[in-house]
């Protein structure tokens, strides 16, 4: 069986002269870039030149909510309109040569948080996972990983996502789900549902996908997130 040590060897052999080496992850919303890019983080780390390895999210690259509202893009958040593209661009132009802030976001007010803005050095290798990347940032990504998986699994998993946060917002006002603790389970899991149809599925059809064809590794998940098959430009034989 494929595994995360074969993405590890790939993405190895392909590895610049000099850093930092900027690798990306994306995917569906819910498809597990933020674990991935923990356990890739941490294995990458391990190896025997003991890189510094540091990990950032396109979401902090988001309009905030005042902004995207202003837009008229409340609805459109995660697709390509709702990013500062220009911003994640001079972000990944600058980490090469010196000290970078990165802007980060939270899962519990739904919203860009400046008090959780990092300011980084060059690090020998920087994850970068999320949404937004794809072929425009060709010259500013070194690798791009693709994580592929069934619809029906991504929904179950976003399901689950969703669920947990309503579940913890019930003591925590300060919580974006806070608002939908007066649902019931079932009503919870039919926003989920409408929200998955209405906004991330059709993110996924319509932009995230076009991704797959361009990455370098692709990886394909199972329904409990395990590797089952790894492809993509780098993993095909000549």
């Amino acid at each position: 069986m494929p595994s995360l040590a074969d993405v590890r060897d790939l993405l190895s052999a392909h590895r610049p002269a000099t850093g930092p080496y900027v690798v990306a992850i994306t995917g569906s919303v819910a498809a597990g870039k933020s674990v991935f890019a923990g356990e890739l983080a941490a294995d990458l780390a391990g190896q025997a030149d003991r890189p510094v390895v540091e990990i950032v999210c396109t979401d902090g690259f988001l309009m905030d909510n005042a902004a995207l509202e202003a837009r008229g893009l409340t609805q459109r958040k995660g697709f390509p309109e709702s990013y500062d593209a220009t911003a994640m661009r001079a972000a990944l132009t600058a980490i090469r040569v010196g000290p970078t802030t990165f802007p980060a976001y939270s899962h519990i007010t739904y919203d860009v948080d400046p008090a959780l803005a990092r300011t980084l050095e060059p690090p020998g290798v920087l994850i970068v996972e999320g949404l937004g990347l794809h072929a425009d940032h060709g010259g500013l990504i070194d690798a791009l990983i693709y994580l592929d998986a069934d619809e029906a699994d991504l929904e179950a998993w976003f399901t689950e996502r969703l669920i947990g946060l309503w579940r913890a917002a019930e003591h925590d006002p300060a919580s974006f789900y806070a608002r939908f603790r007066h649902l019931d389970e079932a009503g919870a899991r039919g926003f989920a549902k409408m929200v998955w149809e209405a906004i991330n599925l059709p993110n996924l059809r319509d932009h995230i996908v076009q991704a797959r064809a361009l990455a370098d590794i692709v990886i394909r998940k199972g329904p409990d997130h395990a590797i089952e098959a790894i492809g993509g430009r780098w993993a095909v034989n000549p």
